[in-house]
């Protein structure tokens, strides 16, 4: 079994004893995912919580003028992208197209232009929302401050988003792709190396991220991949080609590559950037929002969570800065952030104890220069609120709380 699908086929099981399921637990899991997961990780349990599904809310509407998709809350960044992409126009999307556009958004949105553009959430217009009082409101910087800053960065337990309105920008191609190494031939200390002193040295027009995991050896994956440690530079450009075929050269000096995708690309293809799977996994993980990149430090996450961490860790650098940094009338907090470090470990029939053990590894190696941890990244724990705000964006998202929920009706910060 795909380590990757080990813990969602348990989820897939139980519910197929629950229900009488007649097909594949497999089938069953693609079906489940495919209709009610809208992100990287599955969900995790919400005992005594009620699930609302917007599925059907799937409408995408372009005003090229404006440059504005209005997009409603059961729409994924693929229809984004496909609507937006005959107007010469990009919406800031993330990595994968079967992500949720609203929910992403709410979480601050860290796409694969983001140096260049900042964060999704800096550019939306308006909102729709149900609030506590089951009053629909339109929230806009302008009518609402307070609900509009709020929501954007610090949406979870102010209401139910349904739909909204967010900026485009006018991209219609882009240089990009990804360089694989091979752990056992690269050393992986040099591969990051030269990424943290390349990434020095880049204009805000690229987004760059480095990824690090020991691929599982199944016929499902391409030869290249199958049972190697790989470390993957993914890179998103907006200038021309020739200049980013000249970026990318140091890169391609550290030595042999597994795999080379860079190229020139339209954007209905920018999603092969990353090539993440395309239905949602059964993960537990975090994001950890570092001031600058420790060389020493993330050479020790590697190690940590590289070949001889008995068990499968993703880990991903992904290079903040830029247009990141402005501030926004908004609640998306760490803005000062250098990088931000992804850890995500697959679940099993162990459980999570045991990955939690390693994440604490990788925390204390990063503790020196954390700021915090990332909304959007913290996957099956939505329970651990400790470091998703700094003390005084906590402050101010616990007092609109209390004005808009006070019996709590959503969930606490």
């Amino acid at each position: 079994m795909n380590p990757y699908l080990t813990g969602s086929v348990r989820y897939a099981r139980e519910a197929l004893r629950i229900q009488g399921n007649p097909h594949g637990t497999e089938s069953f899991l693609m079906s489940v995912s495919a209709r009610y997961a809208t992100g990287h990780g599955l969900p995790g349990a919400i005992d005594g919580g009620v699930l609302i599904t917007t599925r059907r809310m799937d409408a995408v509407r372009i005003d090229p003028g404006a440059r504005i998709a209005r997009v409603a809350a059961g729409v994924r960044w693929g229809q984004v992208v496909e609507a937006a992409a005959p107007h010469g126009l990009a919406p800031l999307n993330g990595s994968a197209p079967g992500v949720g556009a609203v929910s992403y958004t709410l979480g601050g949105g860290l796409g694969i232009l983001a140096r260049e553009f900042g964060w999704t959430a800096d550019h939306v217009r308006s909102l729709d929302v149900v609030t506590a009082d089951g009053a629909l409101r339109q929230a806009t910087a302008a009518s609402d401050p307070e609900l509009y800053g709020g929501l954007l960065g610090g949406g979870r337990g102010l209401g139910v988003v349904t739909a909204l309105e967010v900026g485009l920008v006018p991209v219609a191609r882009l240089y990009g792709g990804a360089i694989a190494f091979d752990g056992a031939v690269t050393d992986p200390a040099a591969v990051l190396r030269t990424y943290a002193e390349w990434t020095a040295t880049l204009p805000d027009a690229v987004t760059s991220s480095l990824a690090a995991l020991v691929h599982p050896d199944l016929p499902v994956l391409p030869p290249h991949l199958r049972g190697r440690y790989v470390l993957s530079v993914r890179v998103a450009f907006t200038g021309d080609a020739a200049e980013g075929e000249r970026l990318v050269a140091p890169l391609r000096a550290i030595g042999p590559a597994l795999a080379d995708s860079l190229r020139e690309m339209p954007y209905t293809e920018s999603h092969t950037i990353h090539s993440d799977p395309d239905f949602p996994h059964a993960y537990w993980g975090d994001g950890i929002m570092v001031s600058e990149l420790d060389v020493a430090a993330a050479t020790s996450v590697l190690e940590l969570t590289g070949p001889k961490a008995g068990r499968m860790a993703v880990v991903q650098l992904s290079h903040l800065g830029g247009a990141l940094a402005r501030k926004r009338p908004n609640s998306v907090p760490y803005r000062e952030a250098g990088f931000l470090v992804r850890a995500l470990y697959p679940l099993g029939d162990d459980g999570t104890e045991a990955v939690r053990a390693l994440h604490a590894r990788v925390e204390a190696a990063l503790a020196p220069r954390t700021l915090g941890r990332a909304v959007n990244f913290a996957f099956g724990d939505g329970q651990r609120g400790e470091g998703l705000y700094d003390p005084e964006t906590r402050k101010r998202l616990t007092g609109l709380k209390a004005n808009l929920d006070p019996a709590n009706l959503f969930r606490r910060y």
